[in-house]
């Protein structure tokens, strides 16, 4: 069986060369993910969600760092570099992930990161103003749900 921190390593260079089978095999059927924009998704939406990510971040490019593991749980950094697609604006968005992790398998992730940062990057005056607010997170968080329902509709 694979070691908890090599799973972890697999799973970021899946997603380093833009293999999403890759990353989607690391996660087990009962998995779960959420971050600050993505909450609560289910085996298959987060398997979704990481595919729709990776075909549609056409310059997007990432490094990790700092995994670190112990029996059931990971840690690790990684920094997405991309283009946010509804605004053309350039982001660098610094992620910190927890995992849980059994029987070789991811079935818990959660990543973290400075929202308000990453809607100042991501939008602009309009993301410096209200990125702190509860009514911008929900909205970018619901747009982000509604794109990935449309992805899953196409893909699967």
């Amino acid at each position: 069986m694979i070691d908890n921190e090599q799973l972890i390593h697999n799973f970021y260079t899946s997603f380093k060369n833009k293999d999403y089978k890759g990353m989607q095999a690391s996660y087990a059927d009962n998995a779960i993910f959420s971050d600050a924009v993505f909450k609560n998704l289910n085996s298959e939406q987060v398997k979704a969600m990481w595919e729709m990510l990776v075909v549609k971040g056409k310059d997007m490019r990432l490094e990790f760092s700092r995994i670190t593991a112990n029996e059931n749980s990971v840690t690790a950094h990684w920094d997405a570099y991309y283009t946010f697609s509804a605004t053309g604006k350039k982001v660098v968005n610094k992620i910190d992930a927890i995992f849980e992790i059994e029987n070789g398998k991811i079935i818990k992730h959660t990543d973290s990161f400075n929202f308000h940062t990453w809607s100042t990057q991501a939008l602009g005056i309009k993301g410096f103003l209200l990125g702190w607010t509860p009514f911008l997170r929900k909205k970018v968080a619901a747009q982000a749900m509604k794109n990935l329902a449309s992805f899953m509709k196409t893909k699967y």
